[in-house]
């Protein structure tokens, strides 16, 4: 296909494609999926050869959260039968986190449900990273607590954080149907705060709730722009007793458009496979793997994963490695940029790019011979959704791990 050349040719060079061009691979028909695969796969090995780097989730605070995302189990009015709890103390969070480590984890992501923290939760959670730190030495730690204020990034980073995450989660235009208790712009507030602060900005996006093909690209877009330096991206895992509970859009073809759509876009940054990997993409998880080159280890938030070592045989299977922690994860131009930013020297580009070369691509004729397609099986998936034909049963809430008396899955 021309279009999958000229992706490839713009992926090497980490120049952003069209919008019409992200919108066709979304497009692409199911005869066509693995040579979207392939594609996006030379561009994938071109920045990050074969490495899959691991993350694992410790959640600190589960449940009974004031805001009303309607993806989320955690949420104002969720009926999901979910762990609820409050803070776990930081020697509890750093038990958690080093069974993570020990399964090849090289990033440990603190989560907090919550709008955002107070000054005291800053702190609380920066005894945590201490205690995380101490035990496991050279590990990354990511944190997500939800809306920062002012100078809450910077205590952070001061406390040894080395990131943050805050997904943009859906399209500016579409927001507002997901949510009512915080606003896009408040999303991007806290994304541009970590990255003032010299925090490594990670960003991503939940697909599957509904959401239109422009609805994908808008969002994959203000993502480059933003130029967080990870970029996870999550599948709806539609938890009975939340208003998308029957939001069953998604197969595993579909799932692998989306993942090769990003990767294009976003050609030289860290990929993250994330939440509802096993639910969706099911038996195909080793062909995202071509598109990707990070996942979550273990269980998530408030839902089961696949067994750790199920994961680990999996990347082994495949013909992946797993990242060591002497390894930088970024390609060079990336993390030189990166580093420097966070000295205060300078700022790199969007992602994808530098900052010399950080133009937003210029608009050509469409290329959506399969739009029909693609809106024929998202019809299909919503008529199956309907008739009750889903397998609502790939949702196992999760009882192990923090906040729990049973081992963590790692």
């Amino acid at each position: 296909m021309d279009l999958l050349n000229t992706l490839v040719d713009k992926g090497l060079r980490r120049e952003l494609p069209t919008r019409e061009e992200a919108l066709a691979v979304l497009a692409t028909s199911d005869d066509e999926l693995l040579d979207v695969v392939a594609a996006a796969g030379k561009v994938r090995r071109q920045w990050f050869g074969r490495r899959v780097k691991l993350n694992y989730l410790v959640n600190l605070k589960s449940g009974l959260c004031p805001e009303d995302c309607s993806y989320c189990s955690q949420r104002l009015g969720s009926k999901a039968e979910i762990l609820k709890y409050t803070w776990l103390k930081p020697e509890e969070a750093s038990q958690a986190a080093a069974a993570g480590v020990a399964g090849g984890a090289k990033r440990v992501c603190l989560v907090a449900s919550g709008r955002g923290p107070t000054d005291r939760d800053v702190e609380r959670v920066g005894k945590t990273i201490e205690a995380i730190k101490e035990q496991n030495e050279g590990v990354e730690v990511c944190a997500c607590l939800g809306l920062l204020s002012d100078g809450q990034a910077e205590r952070l980073k001061d406390a040894g954080a080395d990131a943050y995450n805050h997904n943009l989660n859906t399209s500016e235009a579409t927001y507002g149907q997901i949510t009512k208790t915080h606003t896009y712009a408040d999303r991007v507030d806290t994304v541009q705060k970590a990255h003032a602060a010299g925090l490594s900005a990670c960003s991503g996006l939940i697909a599957g709730m509904g959401e239109s093909d422009e609805d994908l690209v808008d969002v994959v877009y203000s993502l480059r722009e933003l130029d967080p330096d990870s970029v996870p991206v999550n599948f709806l895992i539609p938890f009975e007793g939340t208003p998308l509970a029957k939001e069953w859009n998604l197969t595993p073809q579909r799932c692998l458009r989306i993942l090769a759509m990003v990767r294009f876009v976003c050609p030289d940054i860290e990929v993250r496979l994330a939440g509802g990997r096993e639910v969706h993409l099911r038996t195909m998880q080793p062909l995202a793997l071509h598109l990707v080159n990070s996942i979550f280890l273990g269980d998530y938030l408030t839902s089961e994963g696949q067994a750790g070592q199920a994961d680990l045989d999996m990347i082994a299977d495949a013909g992946f490695e797993v990242e060591g922690a002497g390894t930088t994860t970024l390609p060079a131009h990336r993390s030189d940029a990166a580093a420097t930013a966070a000295t205060g020297a300078a700022a790199h580009g969007p992602c994808g790019s530098s900052a010399a070369d950080a133009g937003c691509g210029s608009a050509c004729g469409g290329c959506s011979g399969h739009e029909h397609e693609a809106a024929t099986a998202q019809a299909q998936a919503q008529a199956q959704a309907q008739a009750g034909e889903v397998r609502s049963d790939l949702v196992a809430v999760r009882r192990r791990g923090a906040g729990t008396d049973l081992a963590p899955n790692a």
